[in-house]
């Protein structure tokens, strides 16, 4: 699976009755049925370590494109009718800005790796706490509420996975939980995030910015507020989009496959 392409449904699964294993690029499962998967006796791969290091980049390179105000000042620097640069456009530093991480899985711990070599002071909010060593090693602070990490982070950085728990995990009460200078990045999946919540957050000044490498849907309707924000940066969803990280998902899906065919333990299976 490429892409969430093809569709895995029941129809698919019982036009194909040899079908052994399913293997699909990046983390995300939630495009899966596996209960469904599991019914039809087919087992599932991922390829969850692959894509770390280049989205945990992405999240970098949206809260520094955010913070510097980087897309309105390449605007500004290009347009046709700037005449001047004015002396009170100003942006965010990073050094010494408090990062709460919601999410410290693989990828959130590499962003903390990195904040930690800007300065930053990290907290961070997780189903588990890691331990002393981990959080020592990049000066995290766990949070064991996510209220306390939200009220005190001046960047706010989702890298969860999308579950029932997790959907629309920041929504309205979330984002007046956060200080009215914060900016909310988010490198997960869309639906972590209430839109609407949040278009409205941004309208009416609740939060600064927002820096999304993930909507939904994905492309947004030409016509969406969020594409229309000065505030606002969006990708298209490229946190794994290097040249060397697709290849090796690529080959890491079918070594999954020739694996699953030989009835030998898949490498990443998700069970």
């Amino acid at each position: 699976m490429w892409y969430h392409k093809p569709v895995i449904n029941e129809e698919l699964l019982q036009s194909l009755p040899n079908l052994k294993i399913v293997a699909s690029s990046g983390v995300g499962i939630d495009h899966l049925d596996l209960n469904l998967l599991s019914s039809y006796g087919v087992k599932l791969s991922n390829t969850p370590f692959i894509v770390s290091t280049d989205t945990a980049d992405m999240g970098m390179a949206l809260m520094l494109a955010s913070a510097r105000r980087l897309v309105e000042g390449y605007q500004m620097a290009v347009s046709p009718d700037t005449e001047y640069f004015p002396a009170d456009w100003l942006g965010d530093e990073l050094s010494g800005a408090t990062l709460g991480i919601v999410g410290m899985g693989t990828i959130g711990y590499k962003v903390a790796k990195r904040a930690k070599a800007f300065e930053m002071k990290i907290l961070y909010y997780n189903r588990n706490q890691r331990n002393k060593e981990e959080e020592s090693a990049v000066g995290a602070v766990y949070c064991k509420k996510i209220d306390d990490l939200l009220q005190q982070s001046d960047f706010v950085l989702l890298s969860v996975n999308l579950t029932p728990q997790t959907h629309k995990l920041i929504g309205k009460r979330e984002l007046e939980l956060m200080k009215p200078t914060a900016t909310l990045i988010n490198i997960s999946r869309g639906l972590v995030v209430d839109q609407d919540a949040l278009v409205e957050a941004l309208q009416n000044n609740v939060i600064k910015a927002a820096a999304l490498d993930v909507t939904y849907p994905e492309p947004l309707p030409r016509d969406h507020p969020l594409l229309k924000m000065k505030n606002v940066i969006i990708t298209p969803h490229i946190g794994s989009a290097t040249k060397k990280t697709r290849r090796l998902m690529m080959e890491n899906m079918i070594e999954s496959i020739q694996v699953g065919l030989t009835g030998l333990p898949i490498p990443n299976e998700v069970l």
